[in-house]
């Protein structure tokens, strides 16, 4: 089995997510039943447990798609 790497907003995004998106984000993992895990943080603007997602749930959140190579063919590059 294929072990899923867990990470918070702030590692997925690259910045801080805030309340508001943190809360969207863990609504929804909770309604799919996504597996989370929590990393204590201590920082000037932060101190306490945040979640952490596996990366193919964040992926599947914000819509990313995932690397393929079929993805990167597009009409415009067809030469009829």
């Amino acid at each position: 089995m294929l072990q899923e790497n867990f990470m918070s907003l702030y590692d997925y995004l690259g910045k801080a997510a805030g309340t508001s998106l943190g809360k969207k984000v863990s609504d929804v993992a909770k309604e799919q039943n996504q597996p989370y895990q929590f990393r204590e943080v201590s920082n000037l603007k932060y101190k306490g447990k945040v979640l952490l997602y596996t990366k193919s749930f964040l992926d599947s959140y914000f819509n990313k798609p995932t690397t393929n190579h079929s993805d990167t063919l597009q009409d415009d590059n067809l030469p009829f």
